[in-house]
């Protein structure tokens, strides 16, 4: 009896422990399963965290960067450098389109690339696209004007777009725009197609080439809906204008087209758009840019007595003083007059000297017209098919982009300054 009271105790006692293992395990599981679930959740919020810190890195932006106090960044010269330039590959940037891709099309030296500005008593800041990406977030910049501003637009967009991850950034096509977001930044750089500025029968993104060009010379209003709400705008307009010595043109009634002369519709031209900006503009929200006429090298005799070539087949940049019969005077003149008189503060780009030096810079026979690619016998006729008004990137627009740059960063750190 004895035996079997102990027995059935070290069977009780032995069923007890075992349910308390049980249960001890049990509850070590369930806090097993919540820590691991707690940890799960506090990786993903780590992973989460790197993620944003990824898309958005740091930046710091001191308050002396930008311009130096009394720096022309317009006067200077160009230092070859084919350590630091170019800023960006060809190749590497998607974007580009065929009539710049002068590697692409078959240019056979790429010396062109690798020229690099230098002010001749300061220093351009060195361009750092996720400085730019910061100053711009939650910003629309549109260039407004032909070919030259829609090649300016490609150089930028090739500027930053590396330092954006794939998914996270596009391009779009929205007749008379091309839009490029970056969607963590919340930021577009835009193009907006308006070769004269002012209303045209020209005015359409892709059939604008029309046997007898006419312009609204008192009409902005169509094109002004679309640039109104734009944080940045860079405005250009000079290589439509130079066709012929004279133009068709409309101003005050719109069914009395009439001839003028270029200098003075073009002077009428910008007095619309400086009226315009008068009146849509706020110069406490809104920066705008004016950059001045880009040059062409048409003529090879203006650097080389003698020649009677064009561009083609430049390899280096023109040194010493130069200003080809490609740019006027008299346009730059009128430039400078309307941009003074105005109230509203535009920030004048004069890019044109620097660039004048820069033969070696166009597409020549390297792109396309018409939207084909020259052919091999077109290539062969570069005296009739050579393209000395257009540029090649990477190269000279990228310089214009490089002194925008330095603009935006200047005024962004100045209001950082500001804000202390």
């Amino acid at each position: 009896m004895v035996s079997k009271l102990s027995s059935d105790r070290r069977i009780h006692s032995i069923f007890t422990v075992a349910l308390t293992s049980l249960l001890i395990l049990g509850t070590a599981r369930l806090v097993f399963d919540y820590l691991k679930h707690s940890q799960s959740q506090f990786l993903r919020q780590l992973s989460t965290l790197a993620w944003e810190e990824h898309k958005l890195p740091l930046v710091n932006i001191s308050r002396e960067e930008g311009i130096e106090e009394g720096c022309n960044l317009f006067e200077g010269k160009w230092v070859f450098d084919n350590e630091s330039y170019p800023l960006y590959k060809e190749e590497s940037c998607p974007y580009l389109v065929k009539q710049v891709t002068c590697q692409k099309n078959g240019r056979p030296d790429s010396l062109y690339q690798h020229w690099r500005w230098q002010p001749s008593a300061c220093k351009i800041p060195r361009f750092d696209a996720v400085k730019l990406l910061h100053v711009l977030k939650g910003k629309r910049l549109m260039f407004v004007g032909d070919s030259i501003q829609r090649t300016q637009f490609d150089s930028l967009v090739c500027l930053v777009q590396s330092e954006i991850p794939e998914g996270r950034k596009s391009l779009q096509r929205i007749p008379p725009r091309k839009i490029f977001k970056a969607k963590d930044y919340d930021l577009s750089i835009e193009y907006y197609w308006a070769p004269f500025i002012v209303e045209s029968i020209s005015d359409h993104a892709t059939k604008h080439t029309v046997l007898k060009r006419m312009v609204r010379l008192d009409s902005a209003a169509k094109h002004g809906r679309q640039w109104k709400e734009a944080d940045i705008l860079v405005f250009e307009s000079y290589v439509w204008w130079m066709y012929k010595p004279l133009i068709n043109a409309t101003y005050g009634s719109p069914d009395r087209i009439k001839e003028y002369n270029v200098t003075t519709a073009y002077r009428l031209a910008l007095q619309t758009w400086a009226n315009w900006l008068e009146s849509n503009i706020n110069p406490l929200t809104q920066k705008v840019f004016f950059l001045s006429m880009s040059p062409t090298h048409l003529w090879n005799w203006e650097w080389k007595p003698g020649g009677d070539g064009n561009c083609f087949n430049e390899s280096y940049p023109i040194e010493g003083s130069y200003w080809g019969t490609g740019s006027s005077l008299e346009i730059m003149g009128i430039v400078r007059d309307v941009l003074q008189r105005l109230k509203t503060n535009v920030t004048f780009l004069n890019i044109t000297q620097l660039s004048e030096y820069r033969k070696d810079g166009h597409t020549t026979v390297y792109t396309e017209r018409k939207g084909k690619l020259l052919t091999k016998e077109q290539k062969a006729d570069p005296k009739n098919f050579a393209d000395c008004i257009h540029w090649c990137l990477p190269g000279v627009p990228d310089a214009w982009n490089e002194i925008l740059y330095a603009y935006l960063l200047h005024d962004y750190a100045h209001s950082l300054a500001v804000e202390e």
